[in-house]
């Protein structure tokens, strides 16, 4: 079984919950006998200098064999025109689907398309048109649900008209949660039996491997040994809320003046969150990391005393799977696919979605009892073991593909 896989993100160029699911779902196929072949844009100049050639084996390279069964392929693409992200995005997939083209040449062709997302959508469609073969998309977030189901400019309206077009395209439509399946269903018209629910997951190994002393060290470089960590770690950007934490940051400190909130990561909102927490009087508390990579995250997870998500949108909810992995309390917004990963009061605690006062509770009682906060720890270890693995989500998915081909021989297109 042959497969191109077309994605926008790929380590190091990782935005989100997106790029982390390609990153692992792809060697996690190659070991199912999937032969995956991974196109994908390279981004040089954008990439965090520490990572354009340090802990990705080949990244600036044309292509790089990562297993036997898996090739990522990164393509230069122009440049484009700032302020013109969906005339930039379709002249990227135009040269992402002629290198395709070529690629197909050299490998006998493919048995399907898999593409993530919209931003590979224009080279998906058209390949699939060119060698009439089935094409499937993995919708991990909506345009809409992140706007709250609203579209308030053109831009906004056009990349939905986009993802309903790949949806109508998609032989089937994979998506991450349930939440997500009743969007597809709600947004863009499809019928549910068109639809497969397969879960994010995470690895819990590279949480396994931290020496004590390491950590307590590493730890005094983000608060003192009397104070909490209140971690989180996403794209700085309105639907996840922080600004909700902010707002329940008083209510928690005039209970526990020795909490830090520390929030890593990346995006447009972080100097308005800095003067926020600075117009309310905690702005000392806060620290805002700016990127990380995954080491600094994986240790942050270790050291923290309670990792926050307060999302207002949130399609699955990687995050809260690595938390739960790396084994510390979880407070998060009951939204979208959070509230399918976290189980209230028994593998973590769910907060009122835009609720500060709700939020500030369930930090508040996490840090207040520690022997409730360690059972509910273990029970949602157990659970991330049980069901959230890659091995399972790369078996669900090739047999989504084995299907799709099955079915394909049985019709005339």
């Amino acid at each position: 079984m042959r497969v191109l896989m077309l994605s926008n993100e790929y380590p190091p160029n990782v935005v989100g919950g997106l790029g982390k699911h390609v990153a692992a779902l792809a060697p996690a196929l190659a070991a199912c006998d999937v032969e995956v072949h991974l196109v994908t844009q390279r981004e040089l100049e954008s990439a965090p200098p520490a990572l354009r050639y340090r802990g990705y084996a080949g990244y600036g390279e044309p292509h790089t064999v990562v297993t036997p069964n898996l090739t990522v392929y990164r393509v230069d693409v122009s440049p484009g025109n700032v302020g013109a992200p969906l005339s930039d995005t379709q002249a990227a997939n135009w040269e992402l689907a002629q290198f395709a083209e070529r690629l197909a040449l050299q490998t006998d062709g493919f048995d399907l398309i898999h593409v993530h997302d919209w931003l590979v959508a224009f080279a998906g469609i058209r390949l699939k048109h060119l060698w009439r073969l089935p094409l499937l998309a993995t919708i991990h977030a909506s345009e809409r649900g992140r706007h709250r189901g609203e579209l308030h400019s053109e831009l906004s309206r056009a990349i939905n008209e986009v993802e309903d077009n790949l949806c109508m395209e998609a032989w089937r439509v994979i998506v991450t949660s349930y939440y997500m399946a009743h969007e597809i269903v709600t947004y863009f018209g499809e019928p549910y039996d068109k639809l497969d629910v397969v879960p994010n997951a995470v690895s819990v190994a590279s949480f396994d491997a931290y020496d004590t002393d390491n950590l307590r060290a590493f730890r005094r470089r983000y608060v003192a040994d009397d104070e909490f960590l209140v971690f989180h770690v996403g794209r700085i950007v309105y639907e996840k809320g922080l600004h909700i934490l902010v707002e329940a940051a008083p209510t928690i400190l005039a209970q526990m003046p020795n909490v830090k909130f520390v929030i890593a990561g990346r995006g447009p909102m972080v100097d308005e969150l800095r003067l926020q927490a600075g117009r309310m009087g905690v702005g000392d508390q806060f620290y805002f990391t700016g990127f990380i990579d995954d080491l600094e995250r994986d240790r942050l997870y270790k050291v923290a005393d309670v990792a926050v998500f307060p999302s207002l949108y949130e399609p699955f909810g990687i995050v809260a799977l690595e938390a739960m992995a790396a084994r510390v309390p979880v407070v998060v917004s009951g939204v979208g696919g959070l509230s399918e990963v976290v189980e209230n009061h028994v593998t973590g605690i769910t907060a009122l979605p835009g609720h500060a006062g709700s939020l500030a509770w369930g930090i508040l009682h996490t840090l207040a009892h520690p022997e409730w906060a360690a059972a509910r720890v273990e029970n949602a270890y157990r659970r991330v073991l049980d069901h959230y693995s890659w091995e399972a989500v790369a078996t669900q998915t090739r047999e989504i593909y084995a299907r799709v081909i099955e079915e394909r021989r049985h019709t005339n297109w």
